[in-house]
């Protein structure tokens, strides 16, 4: 991706200098890119919750999902190794590091992207802010630690990402590439555009009354039109010319191996199709393969029908 010298967006809070303190307030949803954990007994404990309104909104205790839990970036919950060299090492990395330009190139052209797209609408679009942390974080949605992976707040209209998480999809999971890191971003910039547009309303409205594998199956609807929307978004930006050569191969074995079925065969040796709340790789490869084909949001509607 040739992404040097292109514009940064401002709308970056670098929080790596923050341990984050203790558990915040504030309702548990949090819309996350899944790495590792385990599923079955009490269902799938990364399980993105669909949340707008807060407190105990869905009925369920909150604490499944926060504090990096079973949910965990690493398999199992673990914690992750930095093994940069400080570049980007969260806690005290310096504030002009490669990455944190990276990611901040990656929003301005998602911002760019979006505006257009809302404009042609006739509808605003309101930039979110990407918050840099290291370790842990509070926010809108409550407190989450690095091994819950990135994620959305639709309460605080933010994306949250500890960038060793960049390190994990490389090394462990063998999803390397810069272009496939920029996917992660848009991804959770996708959430933002289901917030600014009424579809997570729509989704909480259609969970209520759910079984928990049934609101699984409405999970998985969101995050494949998220990774829609992150096609649409590289539909356009391959238009301005800065893609390269393997950028979308990058991003496409990226959805790959975040599948929950492939996740799960590595995490715990076997799959729980009723416990998948992400899609499988195969779902989520032709979602963000059919955004970036057309290039058009009527092909990522994921509300009805077959998915």
């Amino acid at each position: 991706m040739l992404w040097r010298g292109r514009r940064q967006s401002d709308n970056i809070e670098d929080d790596r200098s923050d341990s984050g303190g203790g558990i915040g307030g504030g309702s548990p949803g949090q819309f996350r890119i899944p790495i590792g954990g385990r599923a079955g007994g009490g269902g799938s404990i990364f399980l993105v919750i669909l949340v707008v309104l807060a407190g105990w909104y869905f009925g369920f205790d909150p604490s499944t999902i926060l504090g990096g839990g079973d949910g965990g970036l690493a398999p199992g919950g673990g914690e992750v190794t930095d093994n940069s060299g400080g570049q980007d090492s969260g806690a005290g990395a310096p504030a002009n590091d490669e990455m944190k330009q990276f990611v901040a190139t990656v929003l301005a052209e998602t911002e760019d992207t979006w505006t257009g797209i809302f404009k042609s609408q006739g509808l605003t679009y309101e930039d979110p802010k990407l918050v840099l942390f290291s370790g842990q974080v509070r926010s809108a949605c409550g407190f989450a630690s690095a091994a819950a992976g990135p994620f959305y707040c639709p309460g605080d209209h933010k994306v949250y990402l500890d960038m060793t998480f960049f390190q994990q999809l490389d090394q462990q999971f063998g999803a390397s590439g810069e272009f496939a890191r920029a996917y992660v971003v848009a991804h959770e910039v996708g959430h933002h555009v289901q917030n600014l547009t009424g579809i997570m309303s729509k989704f909480d409205q259609m969970r209520q009354g759910m079984s928990e594998a049934d609101a699984n199956q409405l999970s998985v609807r969101i995050e494949l039109q998220a990774d829609c929307f992150a096609g649409v978004w590289a539909h356009y930006t391959a238009q301005k010319g800065i893609l390269e050569q393997g950028d979308i191969e990058s991003a496409l074995n990226a959805a790959k191996q975040i599948g929950d079925d492939t996740l799960q065969k590595k995490t715990q040796g076997y799959v729980v199709p009723e416990s998948f709340n992400h899609g499988t790789s195969q779902q989520r490869q032709t979602w963000l393969a059919r955004g970036y084909k057309s290039g058009k949001l009527s092909d990522c509607n994921t509300l009805s029908g077959p998915i």
